[in-house]
């Protein structure tokens, strides 16, 4: 895979995190998973998220992640 792939991969991550938190606030979405808001601050700004933030989100909100980080397949897991 070339860079300009992984790039343009990485560049739609911001909106699909933005598409999980629906409604809810920064701050919400945050304490929902346990984390900081901060952080969900920076992965929407298009910061790599870390792996932890990563496996929390697909576990709490049952989120593929194929889905998240490449687009690819179904938001949901098992639907």
């Amino acid at each position: 895979m070339s860079k300009t792939t992984v790039d343009r991969v990485k560049k739609n991550f911001p909106a699909r995190l933005a598409q999980v938190r629906g409604d809810r606030s920064q701050r919400q979405f945050a304490r929902d998973l346990g984390v900081f808001q901060q952080n969900v601050n920076r992965y929407e700004s298009g910061t790599t998220p870390h792996t932890d933030f990563l496996i929390q989100l697909a576990l709490k909100e049952n989120i593929s992640i194929d889905w998240l980080l490449l687009g690819k397949g179904r938001m949901r897991r098992g639907r």
